[in-house]
């Protein structure tokens, strides 16, 4: 791509942008380390944005400005840092690349028309990195890719290009070479393909442009022809190959034209070698990341519908429209309340405007259904920490609002007389259940402020009080995502301890019994009497509870057969052995005994509970866990291993079959018993580097193993 001019005008502060043809969206995505907290540092320096590049090692950084991130030396969370390069605002969403924060990626991939994929020259390539780009590939979202860390030891730019052509596809190419410095090792230039001329960085930033020195010809003309091919072979006109195979010089500019255009419809991948230490790379990536990514003009919106279903016409880019704009992030701040990163899609957001802010679909994590009217208040660009006051957001930006009374990430703001719901991007399912526990009462209503606040940015994390364990449980991505929500409860002032998680389980009886239930007391001159005998038989799994009334005479008066049940019912649920609720049992009431005087609805409730303890002790009591159907998907190469550790879970294999949405993994369903699942989230992470993805739904209960059982009674007794 052609080296643009790099005059004091062209890059410096982000003002006020009014055309949505001159913001470009991109999200950074890569794997945990592979330099893209730092780049971003590196391209804010390099155009004024700010005065000097942080470091990710001392907590400076922009985009790592969360406590959180800072401890655990990596992002742990979305930002924004937008910059301003030839007139064209560019805002960076830098993700976290560690897989525990995918909703806060996947959150940078809807407000983004773009993805930077950083690869670094000395790491090589997650799985997670591979998976992302397919996905990318299904919805033909633009790409390039920044070869990072050529700083580091044995870095190697062309085995790093090599592995991205291997793993991405042909038509990922370089437009620029690395040019060695004296040692053989460093690298302190860049050839340019298409232009044939050298991009001397000896002199740090901007870089100085020169003709090939004679031993670097031969490298720019064979890397040449292959690059040249690559953009011919995407170009709209169809007799260019003709006249490039005849021999005909193609115009530098006629490739630039064609190469962006076929990087912003996500057909051609540019690959730039980038140094964010020295600044190789920097001035040409932001020519990549200006000219070649499309506009929000360019790209296709997300569907709307009525806040009632109703359907809506698409949406367009367009300032002068209906207001629809959508919080991808939301943090909440002690001082200033709620602030929300917002992009809007259509319309203008203004100052003092008074907007609907619509949330659905998320009640099953915490988040109920809400439909308020409120008022914007000041509107902000957001660099990090920090954010700067502006006068509007237009349709197509990045921007902030704060102290909204309601607003929650995923939430749709429109207009207050027609409000609209945006679909929701999908967001994965936690599945690594943290029990957690207050130390004293002040941190009880401690932990419940805090923990509103983190549900509302977090749209991966499930707060679940468990009725029947009576543990407080955050259902987390795993366990970095854990030590993250556990540090900011922390640092909100609240003392808390975890705990193990206890699982929700069952009784019942696995022969049929009798029991009898005598409940006689005299005291005060008021006496108790009930006496009542029942049977009690096993059920199948999943049929529940019936009661019956076989009482014949009168033994039991027939107003007291009610509170047999009732008592029955009760004891039920207080369990029998391990205090688990007890199910799948028929109950049949035989006989009994009353008195005239002294019979009552209680203690006839009493007796009946006694009656199936009594039983209880003759029927063999068995201890029941939750069975779940799990699905699992894989890569093909890991399913064995899958396989084989849900045998060791005690797990039943139902069948294998192709994932009908992506080549080359399997999915895997199977029933486990939930105790077995409690850290699979970590483990089939572990088994699959990072690749493999399950759910799971609950489908009955089974007797638990005896030598199980036994311990799981001392173990979870209340």
């Amino acid at each position: 791509m052609a080296q643009k001019s790099h005059d004091k005008g062209s890059t410096g502060g982000t003002p006020v942008v009014t055309e949505p043809e001159r913001v470009r969206n991109v999200v950074l995505v890569g794997h945990s380390g592979a330099g893209k907290t730092t780049l971003v540092e590196a391209l804010l320096a390099a155009t004024g944005t700010i005065g000097r590049a942080g470091a990710v090692a001392d907590g400076t950084t922009v985009g790592d400005h969360d406590p959180a991130a800072v401890r655990q030396q990596r992002s742990v969370s979305l930002s924004c840092a937008p910059l301003l390069h030839n007139g064209i605002k560019v805002n960076l969403l830098d993700t976290p690349g560690y897989a525990d924060f995918v909703g806060e990626l996947r959150a940078g991939l809807r407000a983004a028309d773009a993805a930077l994929f950083v690869v670094s020259a000395a790491g090589g390539m997650d799985a997670a990195t591979v998976a992302l780009w397919e996905e990318c590939a299904a919805v033909d979202m633009p790409r390039a890719v920044a070869v990072a860390r050529l700083d580091q030891p044995r870095a190697d730019v062309d085995e790093t290009v090599a592995l991205c052509q291997r793993l991405f596809g042909d038509n990922v190419m370089p437009l620029y070479l690395p040019m060695l410095g004296d040692d053989g090792v460093s690298t302190e230039g860049l050839l340019g393909l298409i232009t044939r001329r050298v991009f001397d960085y000896s002199n740090g930033l901007p870089a100085d442009v020169r003709d090939p020195d004679p031993e670097h010809q031969r490298a720019i003309d064979e890397s040449r022809d292959e690059l040249i091919e690559g953009i011919i072979a995407e170009s709209e006109d169809e007799t260019l190959m003709d006249r490039y195979l005849d021999g005909e010089e193609i115009t530098d500019e006629v490739l630039i034209d064609d190469l962006e255009k076929a990087v912003a419809r996500g057909h051609f991948y540019p690959v730039v070698p980038v140094c964010a230490q020295t600044g190789v790379g920097l001035d040409v990536l932001l020519e990549v990341l200006t000219a070649a990514f499309p506009s929000p003009l360019e790209h296709e919106l997300p569907a709307v519908t009525g806040v009632d279903g109703s359907p809506r016409p698409p949406l367009s880019c367009d300032p002068a429209g209906p207001l629809v704009a959508e919080v991808v992030k939301t943090t909440v701040d002690r001082h200033v309340g709620r602030v929300s990163l917002v992009r809007v899609f259509s319309g203008t957001l203004r100052p003092d405007q008074t907007v609907h802010v619509s949330g659905h679909g998320m009640a099953e994590r915490g988040h109920p259904d809400h439909d308020a009217d409120e008022r914007v208040g000041h509107i902000y660009t957001p660099l990090g920490a920090t954010v700067r006051e502006v006068s509007l957001c237009v349709a197509g930006d990045i921007c902030a609002i704060t102290k909204s009374g309601s607003a929650e990430t995923g939430d749709t703001i429109s207009t207050a007389d027609d409000p609209l719901l945006i679909a929701p991007w999908e967001m994965p399912e936690p599945l690594l259940p943290v029990a957690i526990a207050a130390r004293s009462r002040a941190d009880e209503d401690a932990l419940a402020r805090n923990l509103s606040r983190l549900v509302a940015g977090d749209p991966t994390l499930r707060l679940e009080r468990n009725p029947e364990t009576h543990q407080l449980v955050l259902w987390c991505m795993g366990e970095a995502h854990a030590d993250v929500v556990l540090d900011r409860l922390r640092a909100g002032g609240v003392e808390l301890d975890t705990e193990p998680v206890k699982v929700s389980l069952r009784e019942t009886l696995t022969v049929p019994a009798k029991g009898h239930g005598r409940h006689v007391k005299q005291s005060g001159g008021h006496g108790q009497y009930a006496v009542c005998d029942i049977e009690v038989e096993p059920l199948p799994r999943g049929s529940g509870f019936e009661f019956v009334d076989r009482v014949v005479g009168g033994a039991v008066p027939h107003n007291y057969v009610p509170s047999v049940e009732k008592g029955v019912r009760a004891q039920l649920e207080r369990g029998l052995v391990a205090g688990h609720p007890v199910v799948d049992l028929r109950v049949t009431l035989v006989d009994g005994k009353s008195h005239s005087v002294d019979s009552s609805d209680a203690a006839f409730q009493t007796a009946g509970a006694l009656a199936l303890r009594d039983a209880a002790e003759r029927g063999q009591p068995a201890l029941l866990e939750p069975i779940d159907e799990v699905t699992i998907r894989v890569p093909d190469g890991s399913v064995g291993t899958v396989m084989g550790d849900l045998s060791g879970r005690r797990g039943r294999v139902l069948g294998t079959e192709p994932d009908p949405d992506t080549e080359g993994r399997t999915l895997v369903r199977a029933e486990v018993p939930a105790t077995e699942l409690l850290r699979y989230a970590v483990e089939l992470r572990s088994m699959t580097a990072g690749t493999g993805t399950f759910r799971r739904h609950f489908v009955r209960h089974d007797p638990m193993p005896a030598h199980l059982a036994d311990q799981t009674r001392k173990e979870q007794l209340p």
